[in-house]
């Protein structure tokens, strides 16, 4: 790989992508949207494999989604009630739909795949002018941790079996805020590479972000179930509305 894309980590991952990343709390998740989306409709920015606008939707929420991998979209297509749910391929930091949303939301940390603050800013701009009034944002992201990196690197074990190890290598930025990894599933069969490209933001600077784009913060918890939020969640469900 020469060069790395807004689409390029969906393309190498999109046909393991459910089996390597389970999801123990989809109900939660589902749950918790449907409530906020308050009878209107949805857009879900980087809406992949469909793992939570497939159930989402089947609650009755007219579902619509942004992606910028073709691949990930087709295995959303293969699925049962995955034609049903209007899709468009492009950039998330450009919000690239017509109309207005209820509830628009990004979960599974894919708000920090846009790579830099300026892309970051611009999507919660967009975001916002999408957004009908008294709309809210949601966004799902892990809480900062630059001290799990030794001199700005980390390596982790993240799954082992039989005939298979998975490991996590990773390069930090703490200018930029930038995080480079690339997964390794090892197996017998042989090696199996996927880059992927982050840069993440403090909860702090995602409030900043939203008021700079007109969004006041809602609320703030650890899960999509409002378990409370504190100082050692590990994650973060932030609900940002237009007043």
């Amino acid at each position: 790989m020469t060069e790395y894309g807004l689409e390029t980590y969906g393309e190498r991952v999109a046909d393991v992508y459910d089996s390597w990343y389970r999801l123990p709390n989809v109900d939660e998740e589902v749950a918790g949207l449907v409530d906020l989306a308050n009878g209107g409709r949805a857009l879900e920015l980087g809406i992949g494999t469909g793992r939570v606008a497939l159930p989402l939707a089947a609650r009755g929420v007219e579902v619509h989604g942004i992606d910028s991998s073709p691949a990930m979209v087709e295995q959303l297509r293969a699925k049962p009630g995955g034609d049903k749910i209007a899709i468009t391929i492009g950039d998330m930091a450009d919000v690239p739909v017509d109309g207005e949303f209820a509830l628009i939301f990004v979960v599974f940390n894919t708000f920090f795949m846009l790579t830099d603050a300026a892309a970051q800013s611009r999507c919660m701009r967009n975001v916002a002018a999408h957004l009908s009034p008294g709309g809210r944002f949601v966004l799902r992201a892990f809480v900062p941790d630059p001290s799990r990196f030794v001199r700005d690197q980390n390596l982790e074990v993240v799954n082992v079996g039989v005939d298979f190890v998975r490991l996590d290598a990773s390069i930090y930025d703490p200018h930029t805020q930038r995080v480079d990894t690339t997964q390794m599933h090892i197996a017998e069969s042989g090696i199996r590479l996927v880059h992927a490209r982050l840069r993440f933001a403090y909860p702090n600077e995602l409030d900043l972000m939203a008021q700079l784009a007109g969004l006041e913060l809602e609320s703030r918890w650890a899960s999509l179930a409002r378990d409370p939020f504190t100082v050692d969640s590990q994650f973060h469900v932030s609900v940002y509305r237009r007043p």
